[in-house]
């Protein structure tokens, strides 16, 4: 995860730079000019909604087992070797569906795959509980799944939809997340 440091932690508490997701490709977003308290600065006003697109859009390094043959593992190499104890590697295994068709049985694999790399929202406190449902349009060849967190009061504090496109280039099917 990405850990800015302020020059004084006393004067300035730490506040995670949030992420814009386009469906294809996600940046960190800028205050306006006009912003009351930081014009012009990295804006730090969504964080766990950042946190959930760190953790669903970062690719996670999986088991040699579930690769398919011709298949390279993506993520990062330390998940391999330098977790501590009682940490987990970040991410999703969503890119694992990449180049494969829509199979049965694939809303079930999208919700654990969603459900694993959301865990350590639970597990550090910052939700107490999700929900997440995924939805196959097999005719338009999408699949959408939503997401949503609740605090421990029970109220829902992030809702977000998500979809999954495969599109079909030169033979391979790709899929895009929305």
């Amino acid at each position: 995860m990405i850990r800015i440091i302020p020059v004084d932690e006393a004067e300035e508490p730490y506040r995670g730079p949030d992420l814009g997701w386009d469906g294809t490709v996600g940046d960190l977003i800028l205050n306006g000019l006009d912003h009351a308290s930081a014009p012009g600065d990295l804006r730090a006003e969504h964080g766990l909604a950042t946190q959930v697109l760190i953790l669903l859009q970062t690719d996670r390094r999986v088991e040699d087992s579930e690769l398919r043959d011709g298949e390279e593992n993506r993520g990062w190499i330390g998940d391999s070797f330098d977790l501590m104890d009682g940490e987990t590697a970040l991410g999703s295994r969503l890119w694992l569906l990449r180049r494969r068709a829509i199979y049965d049985g694939i809303e079930t694999d999208i919700e654990d795959y969603v459900r694993e790399a959301l865990e350590p929202l639970i597990e550090q406190g910052a939700v107490a509980s999700m929900d997440i449902a995924v939805t196959a349009d097999r005719p338009a060849n999408r699949i959408e799944y939503e997401v949503m967190l609740y605090g421990r009061d029970g109220e829902r504090v992030y809702n977000g939809k998500f979809e999954l496109l495969w599109r079909q280039v030169n033979g391979v099917v790709h899929p895009l997340a929305r």
